[in-house]
C-alpha cells in the first residue's frame, strides 16, 4: 500500500472502517472463488487485499486499546 492510501485510510471513522472491511472481505471472498474456477489476471490482487484488511483491523485495534487505557487512567 501506497503512504497516501494509508493516510486516508486511518483518517476514516470506526465505522467507515468496518464497512471497508466487509467489502475487502467480500472482494476476497469472489477473487478466492474465482481462482478455484478460473485462473485470475492477477493473482497477486489477494494477497493485497488481505494485507489491507489486516493493516485496517491493526488500526482499530489500536483505537480500541487508546479508548480503554484512557478510561483506565
Amino acid at each position: 500500500m501506497k503512504s497516501k492510501e494509508k493516510e486516508s485510510i486511518k483518517n476514516m471513522s470506526d465505522a467507515e472502517l468496518k464497512s471497508k472491511i466487509s467489502d475487502l472481505e467480500k472482494e476476497l471472498f469472489e477473487l478466492k472463488f474465482n481462482k478455484k474456477v478460473s485462473p485470475l489476471d492477477n493473482p497477486l490482487k489477494i494477497r493485497v487485499i488481505r494485507k489491507k484488511i489486516a493493516f485496517i483491523k491493526t488500526i482499530l485495534t489500536e483505537r480500541n486499546n487508546k479508548t480503554v487505557n484512557i478510561s483506565k487512567e
